[in-house]
């Protein structure tokens, strides 16, 4: 059986407040559509994704998710699904989703699938806990009541019927139009991180309910100082009789701060990013490494907390340079100045910085990143 994950995206979220969307605003440094995206991905009985999105946001999307299966949706949510619909027509099972729900878990996926199995369709749901009353001020029997969620599970045979065969008002999910026609609805647990992001408010509580993780890592670098070469270190550009040997530019600072950062995920360092036998690399500007490093932090969902630089040398004085390094560091990194640390120290005139025969400088950065939504 072939089962479609239809992501509704096509809204103009404009009750969010925000520039964007509400489906492509940053939710934990990405669009909150990614998160769903994600989740479905890695489901073993998801077999493909669709994404129904509006007239106008294809841009968006392919920043996002460039290679990613998308229709273009209606003027109404009920619309929008039915074109997703229409797309999928060798589809046995459809889970509809709604994208400004962005933590979905695997089980509530398994759970709606399992329910499948004897019924038409199945919603996951949460009991009402709070007092609810009518307009009219009447109090309603919250244990007669219960909260909808999404993804909703059906059989697609009975939901592209119900979707032809409507003729009520604005349906506010697909269940209302399968329940209508007298197909079976079945209601599994929901899951309170399934909360749907609609007011300004909401998309700072979904970061709150995200894990962070914090990691630190350091990076360390050296290189020869010789005649008729520039000296860059931290990104500027340092007057001095001597430069630094290397491959690119050589900025010693600029290169222990980039391997301080691709270890904090994990990734390697400088050289297997940007191999020094690689000719496209000769006499680079460094601020490209750290700004790669950077976003691949970025791509993770990372944030960048803090970064500590140490420079090393006799010669020549950072002090006089301590002010312009910190800037251009924070600049390359999107920091502000006082999230960028940076240090200088002789080693008493012992071993080759002593001789000055060459620079050293040492890094630390901290960042965190986006665990299981908790």
């Amino acid at each position: 059986m072939k089962t479609v994950a239809l992501i509704v995206a096509a809204g103009k979220g404009e009750r969010t407040g925000g520039a964007l969307p509400k489906q492509f605003a940053h939710l934990a440094g990405r669009p909150m559509l990614l998160w769903s995206h994600e989740a479905f991905a890695a489901h073993p009985a998801v077999d493909e994704i669709v994404l129904v999105i509006g007239a106008g946001q294809e841009q968006l999307l392919a920043d996002c998710l460039p290679n990613a299966r998308f229709v273009l949706g209606g003027a109404t949510r009920r619309e929008s699904v039915a074109r997703g619909l229409a797309a999928v027509p060798d589809a046995d099972r459809i889970l509809v989703h709604d994208a400004a729900r962005p933590f979905l878990a695997a089980d509530v996926i398994d759970r709606l699938l399992r329910a499948l199995e004897t019924a038409d369709c199945a919603i996951p749901t949460l009991p009402v806990t709070d007092t609810i009353i009518s307009i009219d001020g009447a109090t309603l029997p919250r244990e007669q009541l219960s909260r909808v969620q999404t993804p909703q599970a059906f059989r697609r045979a009975i939901l592209t019927r119900a979707h032809t065969q409507w003729e009520g008002g604005e349906p506010t999910d697909d269940a209302q139009m399968v329940r209508a026609l007298g197909g079976s609805v079945a209601m599994v647990q929901g899951d309170a991180m399934l909360e749907k992001v609609t007011w300004p408010g909401d998309l700072a509580s979904a970061e709150a309910r995200i894990g962070w993780e914090t990691r630190m890592a350091t990076g360390f670098d050296v290189h020869r100082l010789v005649d008729d070469a520039d000296l860059w270190l931290g990104g500027v550009k340092i007057p001095h009789h001597q430069g630094l040997s290397g491959h690119s530019d050589a900025d010693v600072a600029l290169h222990a701060l980039t391997d301080a950062l691709l270890g904090t995920i994990a990734a390697g360092d400088i050289g297997l990013h940007f191999p020094p036998s690689d000719p496209q690399w000769r006499s680079a500007e460094s601020g490209q490494f750290l700004r790669h490093a950077a976003d691949l932090i970025a791509a993770r969902g990372g944030q960048i907390i803090f970064v500590d630089l140490t420079i090393m040398c006799e010669a020549p004085k950072i002090g006089p340079h301590r002010s312009a390094i910190q800037h251009r560091v924070a600049e390359l990194l999107g920091l502000p100045i006082d999230r960028v640390s940076v240090k200088a120290t002789t080693t008493e005139r012992l071993g080759f910085t002593g001789r000055g025969e060459g620079i050293a400088a040492q890094a630390a950065a901290t960042i965190r990143l986006p665990g299981a939504a908790r």
